[in-house]
């Protein structure tokens, strides 16, 4: 593991592949949580001849501690512009790998940058919410912004796996608990993600979503997709499984699906896979 942080910067990774490298993934999480949960991924990616640099998002992971979400979201923007920045050193094909709010993220840099990337997999992204604040927290943000919200979104409500559960409880860096100005920038931001006028640049994208997903409306990312001008991509939904599909049981077989789109992106680019 090779640390890239600068004096002042949040830590910022890269594992590298066991084998020869083919490729490069910027690997982008969730809201709340910390690249630690992505542990087996990131294994999983290197065994598959796949580079991974990764980081916590500010306000994120063990810098950060167990506090109140208030980040403003262009420093989310900025950090992951960074990670990207980092990838593209090894002069190697280029994929964004985005889960949730992080996917959503991705998006959004698809919408308003020129990337040099050869692909982008969204997994669960956050366009709509069905789990909400309560109707009261969500009627008094209308009137203290620094008030603190609990989201609400405990790992039951993520996965299935039951091992993560137990994990959990020792997880002193997950925290949903958030601002209410916080919150209002997650929705407007959402909102202008989805209804962005014009098509990302034409790159190749997978969005994999989990039909019993708990805390999306997992239609939009579907709308989403289509509102696209895409020469290449595919949507999957995996019918049992819950939003974190990378923590789910059926992991494997998510991998190996996110693995075969990276591996065709790369032979139609002329790489020998």
């Amino acid at each position: 593991m090779i640390d890239f942080s600068q004096e002042g910067e949040k830590s910022m990774w890269k594992w590298e592949s066991e084998g020869q490298p083919k490729a490069i993934v910027v690997l982008v999480h969730n809201a709340y949580e910390h690249h630690r949960r992505y542990a087996w991924l990131i294994q999983t990616l290197r065994n598959g001849g796949f580079h991974v640099v990764t980081s916590d998002l500010p306000g994120h992971g063990e810098e950060s501690g167990r506090g109140i979400h208030d980040e403003p979201f262009e420093a989310y923007v900025k950090h992951i512009k960074k990670m990207i920045e980092v990838a593209l050193l090894d002069n190697l094909p280029m994929f964004i790998v985005g889960h949730g709010l992080g996917a959503t993220l991705a998006m959004h840099l698809l919408q308003t940058e020129k990337l040099e990337c050869a692909g982008c997999i969204f997994s669960s992204p956050w366009l709509s919410l069905k789990q909400q604040p309560s109707k009261f927290s969500a009627m008094m943000t209308k009137l203290s912004p620094a008030m603190k919200l609990n989201h609400d979104v405990p790992i039951e409500k993520l996965t299935r796996n039951y091992e993560l559960y137990i994990e959990a409880q020792n997880d002193r860096h997950y925290s949903s608990a958030v601002t209410a100005s916080w919150y209002r920038e997650l929705t407007a931001f959402m909102k202008a993600v989805m209804v962005h006028e014009t098509s990302v640049q034409d790159l190749p994208v997978l969005i994999q979503t989990g039909g019993r997903d708990k805390i999306t409306d997992i239609t939009y990312p579907k709308k989403w997709l289509s509102n696209q001008q895409l020469t290449e991509f595919q949507y999957k939904e995996w019918k049992r499984l819950y939003h974190d599909l990378y923590q789910e049981p059926e992991r494997e077989e998510v991998y190996q699906y996110m693995e075969s789109f990276m591996n065709n992106v790369l032979r139609s680019l002329g790489y020998v896979v």
